[in-house]
């Protein structure tokens, strides 16, 4: 009856900040920080691992594209399997130092956006993602998306699986996520997406748009930072989940 609750944060750029980190800070377990590519910068990378070590949130790499103005969400096909490996394993290596600065160990890392939804669908480019979180430091654990290509990639390196769900997103057939371009991709409000996350989470399953059903196992819930309600949408989950008999924590701890 344990549950990890993760937000992806860190988010801003310079001055600009996106989505109140200080805030998710108070209610999530685990944080995911972006390490520059998508969003973020060393200030900010620091900052937010500071905030997270002081409120015993466990924290991990965000990596995505090298896609500032489209904030990675935007497809990038023509990169080779080499380059999926250089800009994991850059990003993750990156927070790892920014980690060390702060003496708040790195736990895991979680693909973002196009590069997240691409790798979930194609073996070979999972695979290349779990090389570059490898190299960085074998005892990582990879954050994935259950009965995707990411979780086999995992395993088959030998990289801790952590499975993931979303409270805020729906899955397509194929158990990837609806893509945010369809009308129904977002779950919008907190009660739906509370009530779709207990019943995953107790049935072990996902279930796509179209009534598709998968059994999986299930470590972590994802609340986006960036979603306007994403505050409210994680106080909801946190105290309708412990009201329901879980318990909150991160399995990620080092």
């Amino acid at each position: 009856m344990r549950i990890d609750l993760n937000a992806d944060l860190g988010e801003g750029f310079g001055p600009w900040r996106m989505g109140d980190d200080a805030a998710l800070l108070g209610v999530v377990t685990t944080a995911n920080v972006a390490c520059g590519f998508h969003a973020g910068d060393p200030a900010i990378m620091r900052s937010t691992v500071a905030a997270a070590r002081e409120r015993n949130v466990a924290v991990g790499a965000h990596p995505g594209y090298a896609d500032l103005a489209g904030f990675g969400r935007r497809p990038m096909p023509g990169l080779s399997l080499r380059d999926i490996e250089n800009l994991v394993a850059y990003q993750a290596g990156a927070l790892a130092g920014i980690c060390a600065l702060e003496d708040h160990p790195m736990t895991h890392v979680k693909t973002h956006g196009a590069l997240g939804n691409a790798c979930a669908d194609d073996d070979e480019l999972a695979l290349a993602v779990a090389r570059g979180i490898r190299a960085v430091d074998s005892g990582l654990a990879f954050m994935v998306m259950p009965g995707t290509a990411t979780e086999r990639a995992a395993e088959t390196l030998g990289l801790r699986p952590i499975r993931e769900i979303y409270a805020d997103r729906t899955y397509a057939d194929s158990f990837n996520l609806t893509p945010r371009s369809e009308p129904d991709a977002m779950v919008h409000d907190s009660r739906e997406a509370l009530a779709r996350v207990i019943d995953m989470v107790r049935g072990r399953r996902i279930v796509s748009t179209s009534g598709k059903s998968l059994d999986v196992g299930i470590d972590s819930i994802c609340v986006h930072g960036d979603s306007p309600n994403a505050l409210a949408m994680a106080r909801m989950l946190r105290e309708g989940l412990e009201a329901a008999g879980f318990v909150l924590g991160s399995s990620l701890a080092p």
